[in-house]
């Protein structure tokens, strides 16, 4: 079965998302994905540039479809490694750089998040906001769950 994560869901870890990029002054795209990387939300900030709505996505897919953080990807990828030239397969949808990760429930990918927009450490920085917004809410479902 496809894990997802409801919209209203979705559309929460976007805000807390947003409010980071708004902290750091840097708009961004953010997506948000389900476990197989397909499209469940995504937001374009006043100023977000157009190349970053695809390469948020293809985050957000990236991090699902290997169930690992994007930043993981750039050492085995390189010249020589293991898993040199991994970012021109998969119709070239696979980012190997910072700022898409899995959204993990009870140790099972069930979404993840892209951003993109600045540089990639930035991108990492807002799109970890949104991680720990979903951390938050999975330790609130865990509570509502044993009341």
């Amino acid at each position: 079965m496809v894990e997802s994560i409801p919209l209203e869901t979705a559309t929460e870890l976007i805000e807390a998302t947003e409010e980071k990029a708004d902290e750091i002054d840097n708009p961004m795209v953010i997506t948000i994905a389900n476990s197989e990387g397909n499209l469940i939300a995504q937001h374009r900030m006043d100023g977000g540039w157009l190349a970053s709505v695809s390469i948020s996505r293809n985050k957000a897919y990236t991090s699902a479809a290997l169930e690992m953080p994007t930043h993981e990807l750039a050492e085995p990828s390189e010249p020589g490694n293991s898993l040199y030239g991994l970012q021109t397969t998969d119709d070239d949808q696979i980012v190997i750089f910072g700022g898409g990760y899995p959204l993990e429930r009870d140790g099972e990918v069930v979404g993840s998040i892209g951003v993109s927009g600045g540089a990639v450490s930035q991108d990492q920085e807002v799109a970890e906001a949104g991680v720990e917004r979903w951390n938050e809410l999975i330790k609130e479902e865990a509570v509502t769950a044993d009341d």
